[in-house]
């Protein structure tokens, strides 16, 4: 028995569904070992560019703060993709040694976003154009170290960054 396999077995999906999602998936762009798709992504990205307008157009703080984290299920249900009730289907077969570092990175970029938000919102009161563009560059650098976590693991590794790590990069 695979890795693979022995995780989705102890979720109890059994390796016989684990199987059957990963030849459904086939040629599809969705990844066959992980089961998950980098089309969740784009949720972050919009946010991520709404970010970087925001020290040269203060008013798209607005539109910033209107955003919403999605979960994967969620962010599918609202897509236009074709395959998008696939990927949702295939999460609930998603093996645990991916879900699980999957769910903490996007729980962490979450978290970073409305912390960005909170503080670019500071500066544009305050004034502080110089430290709002300082401030908008380096944590969209972050969020997007993140995402990248969030993509390496969608392709198969289950490596994230933890707290500590982050809190070195904010200079917490």
């Amino acid at each position: 028995m695979n890795e693979a396999s022995k995780t989705t077995t102890e979720a109890g999906l059994g390796d016989d569904g684990f199987l059957a999602m990963q030849a459904k998936v086939k040629g599809s762009n969705i990844d066959e070992t992980t089961l998950l798709a980098t089309d969740y992504l784009n949720h972050f990205n919009e946010i991520v560019m709404l970010l970087e307008m925001v020290p040269d157009m203060p008013d798209m703080l607005e539109d910033v703060k209107e955003w919403k984290p999605k979960s994967y299920q969620d962010h599918f249900r609202d897509s236009t993709i074709g395959e998008k009730d696939l990927a949702i289907e295939a999460y609930d077969f998603v093996p645990a040694q991916y879900r699980d570092p999957f769910e903490q990175t996007v729980e962490q970029i979450n978290l970073l976003i409305a912390s960005t938000v909170e503080r670019l919102e500071k500066n544009v009161i305050a004034g502080e154009d110089d430290v709002l563009r300082a401030n908008t560059q380096s944590l969209s650098q972050l969020i997007q170290r993140l995402m990248d976590t969030a993509s390496a693991i969608i392709h198969g590794s289950s490596k994230t960054m933890d707290q500590a790590e982050i809190d070195i990069l904010l200079g917490d």
